[in-house]
């Protein structure tokens, strides 16, 4: 019987980044997947990250993570979206090569140290006294300190196309019916959810002539902040739409649709619909965008972002088939709705241990997510937790005010969700402190003391702190009117200035980006685009950024007021007999993680205080 630190099971996003992450920081690891060639599929769409996601993927990368590395190895497409808006929401998004992301994420796992790959089906997680001490496969029992499931979409995977359905847990690979059920027997509260995938379509019976094209960025950016350059050939994308001869297939066949059949009880993701859930809820809406997204460089298919669906196949074909361009376009393969098992995300700890069995962590879509990039998240913080865990170390916990992958485990951890958890800015009430561009400054601190960051890697980010505090001095230089100022302010539309004034004053204005003011602080020329880029945010937004700061720091009050995990909350006395149900139920780390259970009011905070204090606890 072999003996490991620490089993992660499942190798997907959140798998390896799991399986990555402890064994970096020591620890010995093994990664169990049903099938070695799958590890790092892209199941879905061939990209990384978006608005809110590219949030996540930086997060990761300034901490240690693999998986923007991994899109900029792979990618063939970079764009930032929501360029036009304010900085808080511009997020870069990646197409990616998916064969090539595959077989870098593989690469990667095969040259790391500490970690063994095995291929075997996991059945069972191993209890003692409430204590998880290892797992069971078809064939062996294997012993460990800690064990991180991830298990993706494989937990009771029910795969539906039209109204046939059949166990799966991704096309053409069996689902994980064993553990489920054995983690149903743990005493888990499972909840039933929905995804779905599209078909991929044969790019040679395509008419790209009559399509719009969509370029990727002049100048790309990219994910990792170690990459310099693109290492692939960069390609278009295509946009196509529906129409109401698109919609009329669609209606008429939603007697064949086992989302409006009831054969699908789970529920779906709300902002990814199927196609056949936006003609259905949005009937008003004459037509549907379409992206026609290339899979790779060596590869015919191409993904078409959009359409969803769990239509029956000969629907699927006509649906294609009425799209401008699509006309006589093939099916590589068709798309799928698919049900899976997840367990309720408030049973876990903000370290994604679970509350009712100790040294287990959970990652990814097992937690209610949807979506390569919060799965690659939640792994890297079970990885980093299950290895701490191992050592004797302080868990590591990131917390709404300090992160994106903070909110998103404050969410599922704090109020949970009924449904597929998709992250957005929006979620994020930090957002203009907590952007992708400075993630870096933010995280890379921690990802080092960890052990997971290289040192190379945080002494670039030191370097990036010292050219943003050199390029910050030099704007603090004045400027008198002269002929040349007048002529560049008239230039950028702004008025004139009528007496010596600050560069950062100018800067500050709409109008003034900071390469306006090189030619009167020459210094600057030699101060880094990613560090011009971070000044500029800076100053034109110092206003509000000052206040969210003020802000952070009263939610970090809150925040710094721990709860011991053993406290009996039915001996405070004041608290209604509902809230003290809840508080047991969730088992609060700090006030400020209480503050956020639903219910819970200011009144029973403080009367919490009160108790914290009297009993010297604080």
């Amino acid at each position: 019987m072999d003996n490991y630190d620490v089993i992660v099971v499942g190798a997907g996003h959140a798998g390896t980044e799991a399986a990555l992450a402890s064994s970096r920081l020591g620890c010995s690891t093994l990664l169990v997947t049903l099938k070695f060639s799958n590890i790092g599929l892209l199941s879905c769409n061939p990209a990384v990250g978006g608005v809110g996601k590219a949030q996540l993927v930086r997060e990761i990368d300034a901490l240690g993570g693999e998986m923007g590395r991994a899109a900029d190895a792979s990618g063939i497409q970079f764009r930032i979206l929501n360029a036009s808006k304010g900085a808080a929401v511009q997020s870069l998004r990646a197409q990616v090569d998916s064969n090539k992301y595959k077989e870098y994420i593989q690469k990667v796992l095969r040259k790391q140290k500490n970690l063994t790959l095995k291929e075997a089906e996991t059945t069972e997680i191993l209890v003692s006294d409430e204590v998880c001490i290892g797992i069971r496969t078809t064939r062996e029992e294997i012993r460990a300190k800690a064990v991180v499931i991830a298990a993706g979409t494989f937990l009771n995977g029910l795969i539906h196309m039209g109204l046939k359905s059949f166990p799966s847990g991704r096309i053409n690979e069996p689902p994980a019916i064993a553990l489920s059920e054995n983690l149903k027997k743990l005493g888990f509260h499972i909840l039933r959810f929905k995804t779905g995938t599209c078909a991929r379509l044969d790019s040679r019976t395509i008419d790209f002539s009559r399509l719009k094209s969509q370029a990727g960025d002049d100048q790309p950016e990219f994910f990792s902040f170690s990459t310099r350059s693109a290492k692939l050939k960069q390609l278009n994308c295509s946009i196509t739409y529906t129409n109401q001869r698109t919609h009329e297939i669609i209606r008429a066949n939603l007697d064949r649709s086992p989302l409006y059949t009831g054969l699908i009880k789970a529920t779906g993701v709300r902002y990814c619909p199927s196609i056949e859930d936006k003609i259905v809820k949005f009937p008003q809406a004459l037509r549907h965008q379409v992206f026609l997204e290339p899979e790779g460089l060596n590869t015919y298919e191409v993904y078409p972002n959009g359409l969803s669906t769990s239509l029956p196949l000969d629907v699927q074909d006509d649906i294609l088939h009425s799209i401008e361009g699509l006309e006589r376009v093939k099916v590589i393969r068709y798309g799928y709705g698919i049900e899976h098992d997840v367990i309720e995300p408030t049973q876990n700890y903000p370290t994604l241990e679970t509350k009712s069995v100790q040294n287990l962590y959970l990652a990814g879509q097992i937690n209610g997510t949807t979506g390569y990039e919060e799965a690659g998240s939640l792994g890297l913080v079970a990885g980093i937790n299950a290895a701490q865990r191992v050592k004797g170390k302080a868990p590591f916990i990131l917390d709404r005010s300090s992160s994106y992958i903070g909110v998103l485990i404050d969410d599922l951890v704090t109020k949970g969700t009924s449904e597929p958890y998709r992250m957005f800015t929006s979620r994020v009430e930090y957002r203009l402190v907590l952007r992708e561009d400075n993630a870096d400054l933010r995280l890379s601190k921690m990802g080092f003391e960890l052990g997971l960051l290289p040192a190379r890697n945080y002494q670039a980010v030191i370097k990036k702190q010292k050219q943003i505090k050199e390029g910050l001095n030099c704007l603090e230089g004045k400027v008198k009117p002269s002929l040349a100022l007048e002529k560049k302010l008239s230039s950028l539309d702004t008025a004139a200035v009528d007496k010596p004034v600050k560069l950062k004053d100018l800067l500050k204005r709409p109008q003034v980006n900071i390469g306006d003011l090189e030619h009167f602080a020459p210094r600057l020329k030699n101060i880094p685009r990613v560090a011009k880029r971070e000044i500029e945010i800076d100053l034109k937004y110092a206003g509000f950024i000052q206040r969210q700061f003020k802000e952070v720091e009263k939610f970090r009050n809150l925040e710094k007021i721990k709860l011991d995990d053993k406290l009996d909350f039915q001996q405070i006395s004041g608290l209604s007999r509902e809230i003290k149900e809840k508080l047991t139920r969730f088992r609060p780390l700090s006030l400020g993680q209480a503050s956020r259970i639903s219910g819970i009011t200011p009144a029973s905070l403080s009367i919490i205080m009160v108790y914290l204090k009297k009993t010297k606890a604080i």
